[in-house]
């Protein structure tokens, strides 16, 4: 099912437990549900309970199309994740809640923000103003 969206129908809320299933869903079907004990639903409650988490969904018509998360730990801030349905990217929903989640972390107190890319989508995050640094992720798993 396509779902074409205008900026007028577009709702970024904080998440809600009651969102889980759709999220899943978009994190699935865009490759990033690879390791469900860091992005599932388990994880999803605990970021909602974490004081130092942003976790939102944009919402159309009722449904979840896209979110975003990441936390501020009073020094720095990061978006951990990015995700848009497939049939909606492109119509302006990542840059929405790359927008907000940074205003809401200036509004924590946040003087930068950073975000964990991948090399696909490094051309989005320069598109919204985050450039290339000499830093980059490493993990134990």
């Amino acid at each position: 099912m396509e779902r074409k969206i205008t900026r007028d129908y577009m709702l970024i809320r904080d998440f809600e437990v009651s969102d889980i299933d759709e999220i899943v869903e978009i994190l699935k079907l865009n490759n990033q549900y690879g390791h469900p004990e860091v992005d599932g639903p388990e994880a999803m409650k605990r970021v909602k309970a974490c004081k130092a988490a942003v976790f939102l969904v944009c919402e159309v018509d009722g449904k979840v199309v896209g979110l975003v998360r990441g936390v501020y730990d009073g020094s720095r801030a990061i978006i951990h994740l990015l995700s848009v349905h497939p049939t909606c990217q492109g119509q302006g929903i990542g840059t929405a809640l790359v927008r907000e989640i940074v205003k809401r972390f200036g509004e924590k107190g946040a003087p930068t923000v950073s975000a964990t890319v991948t090399d696909e989508s490094l051309g989005f995050w320069q598109k919204v103003g985050f450039r290339k640094t000499k830093a980059f992720l490493v993990g134990n798993w």
